[in-house]
């Protein structure tokens, strides 16, 4: 073969592949409307109260929404979450819902159901905006601004704390996960704004209580000064109730403890004057995701990021809404 030949040849397999990535779509795979849809839930975990209410509330919804659930959880894990989403689209399923348990190592899920004709939800979290984007990979994301979360949480420090320097102990979420990363810098972005306020630790819990505990008992070592503890969630935010008292210290009196979810735990422990705030971050997704499916069905352009409202609770409704906490 001449190497003029050998040229043309590579060239035209090269065009081939991009005249293959042309035709790839550029949107999500359509759903056909019929009356009874085999729907995959892939939870990432079922270790706290959040994600078993959220479960919950697709399980709920299965039988109002005609949905053949195959729902399962992952423990924890990113890669057991990919193998479960391979494992619903060997099953079939029609539409799929995840809350991937981090950005990176879950776009691969989300790229493999697109390939397999499969239209796939976002929930509660998302996946690297660089690589997967709604619209395109997948649908939407169904969730809240975590943003705003952690910025609504240092606006209520701010104007509630009555000391003159606000030493600060954050608990983190899962490193790698949208709500981590995103409730970390509307906090710290907002917080920081203030000079009375110092960030003197940052490190994960993980969203798990007992982490929670086992990282404050460690901080309070190292900055036994902290008089504010945020952390990314409620369960965080129990078990560092837990270390602080553990250590003679009174959350609510010389610690502000303040979080995010809305958690039955969390408004009694506003109630009982142990913490300060939490912003909600309802867990129940599942009418949610039925409403969101069947417009998406039956045609209608679905926005890119379909945002839930998430309320505040303080010492002044959290009687009010504890009988509907989870």
């Amino acid at each position: 073969m001449t190497m003029n030949r050998r040229i043309l040849m590579c060239s035209a397999a090269i065009a081939g592949i991009f005249l293959g990535l042309g035709a790839a779509s550029a949107e999500p795979p359509p759903l056909e409307q019929k009356e009874r849809y085999k729907v995959g839930f892939a939870q990432m975990e079922s270790n706290n109260p959040w994600r078993i209410a959220e479960t919950k509330s697709f399980h709920d919804t299965a039988e109002s929404c005609n949905w053949d659930l195959v729902a399962t959880d992952a423990a924890g894990s990113a890669a057991k979450q990919v193998a479960d989403v391979d494992s619903m689209i060997a099953q079939g399923i029609d539409v799929l819902f995840l809350p991937p348990r981090e950005e990176k190592p879950l776009i691969p899920a989300v790229m493999k159901a697109k390939a397999a004709g499969i239209p796939t939800f976002l929930v509660d979290r998302s996946v690297d905006p660089a690589v997967a984007k709604p619209g395109d990979h997948f649908v939407a994301f169904l969730g809240s601004d975590f943003i705003d979360q952690g910025k609504r949480v240092a606006e209520w420090v701010i104007e509630n704390f009555d000391g003159d320097k606000g030493v600060i102990v954050e608990l983190e979420g899962t490193t790698g996960s949208s709500p981590a990363n995103d409730r970390k810098k509307g906090f710290d972005d907002r917080i920081l704004q203030d000079e009375r306020f110092e960030i003197v630790a940052s490190q994960s819990g993980d969203f798990a209580r007992d982490q929670g505990r086992q990282v404050m008992e460690t901080l309070l070592q190292a900055h036994p000064d902290v008089n504010i503890v945020y952390a990314h969630n409620d369960e965080m935010a129990i078990g560092a109730i837990q270390a602080l008292e553990l250590a003679g210290r009174k959350p609510g009196e010389d610690v502000l403890v303040v979080s995010i979810d809305g958690t039955r735990d969390a408004l009694q422990a506003i109630i009982d004057g142990k913490m300060g705030v939490t912003v909600e971050s309802s867990p129940f997704f599942g009418p949610l995701a039925c409403e969101v499916m069947k417009r998406y069905a039956a045609g209608e352009e679905i926005e890119h990021w379909v945002q839930v409202e998430d309320r505040i609770f303080t010492k002044d409704n959290a009687v009010d809404h504890i009988d509907e906490a989870y």
